[in-house]
């Protein structure tokens, strides 16, 4: 069965996310100094990603 081309992802673009995963959230405010070790994860700051 074939895939339907609207569904097929464009080959050579690709747009820059502005959303993080939790994960990468958590280590980027790491880096930043702005997570302690053993804090809550849910609730987190906003972030930019970093560019």
């Amino acid at each position: 069965m074939s895939q339907h081309p609207s569904l097929k992802t464009g080959g050579g673009t690709t747009a820059k996310r502005t959303v993080l995963k939790r994960f990468e959230r958590v280590e980027l405010l790491r880096k930043r100094g702005e997570f302690k070790e053993g804090g809550r994860i849910t609730g987190l700051k906003k972030t930019k990603p970093e560019e």
